[in-house]
């Protein structure tokens, strides 16, 4: 409806015919009221989640050891994402995937699109979990909520945060930042959450959430070389015991 017409009918006169009067209630009733569709209420949520989580989001850069047998003992420059799940005085902890920081050097993380500094590992899971903990000597940052995966069914609204393919951006002059991408839990796996969101390079390790309160439960990880358009996350209740098992009190202090 367009707002002229809205208008009209939010101004109709008195005086019209009896049996138009129904009509005319029923325009007004849609032209005047100022409901929320399910749509938008999502869309909203989606925006305010992400004012909420951005903050805590976390861009890794580093050096990894070539693939490439003919390039034996030259380095590569490589990325993933992750997000602060504690931080204060004593700088900020950082959940990611174990793959991602494997044999790393020279690693950075920067956190919100913000402050950069050094970080280190201070702990991996094995493959089935592929977790590790990265602690950056960055003062206070804001730290993601963590939830739980008890109450998720198939068809819950999810969205991921992190870093796609950040040196294909910055090639093409579009910068380094954050991205959000939105979608459904597909079923829930042994160990796993299958996601109707494709996870892209890069944003493995970043923070995978429930839309309906912004509470963390996954991290990104994708498994299927063949087929990229699947995406799945490590059930944040794994990664609650894990750091859990590697208190802060362990971090080397800055």
């Amino acid at each position: 409806m367009r707002d002229g017409v809205r208008s009209v009918a939010c101004t109709s006169h008195v005086a019209i015919a009896g049996r138009l009067v129904a009509s005319v209630a029923a325009v007004v009733v849609a032209g005047c009221a100022h409901e929320i569709s399910p749509t938008q209420t999502q869309s909203d949520r989606y925006v305010a989640v992400y004012e909420q989580l951005h903050p805590s989001v976390v861009l890794l850069t580093m050096r990894i050891p070539a693939d490439d047998p003919k390039r034996k003992g030259e380095w590569d420059d490589a990325y993933g994402s992750g997000v602060v799940v504690e931080s204060g005085s004593w700088g900020s902890r950082i959940l990611t995937d174990a793959h991602v920081v494997e044999g790393a050097r020279d690693l950075v993380a920067t956190i919100g699109d913000g402050p950069r500094a050094p970080a280190r590992v201070i702990a991996k899971t094995g493959e089935d979990e592929d977790l590790a903990i990265v602690d950056v000597a960055l003062k206070n940052q804001k730290a993601a909520i963590l939830g739980s995966i008890a109450h998720l069914e198939p068809g819950t609204a999810i969205g991921v945060l992190g870093y796609p393919i950040p040196d294909a951006f910055e090639d093409e002059h579009l910068g380094r930042t954050v991205s959000l991408y939105t979608g459904r839990v597909a079923s829930l796996r042994k160990g796993a959450l299958e996601l109707d969101v494709a996870i892209i390079p890069g944003e493995s390790g970043g923070p995978v959430f429930d839309a309906s309160n912004g509470e963390v439960i996954g991290i990104a990880e994708s498994r299927f070389e063949e087929e990229r358009a699947i995406g799945f996350a490590t059930p944040i209740d794994a990664a609650t015991r894990f750091l859990a098992l590697h208190a802060r009190v362990q971090a080397v202090r800055r």
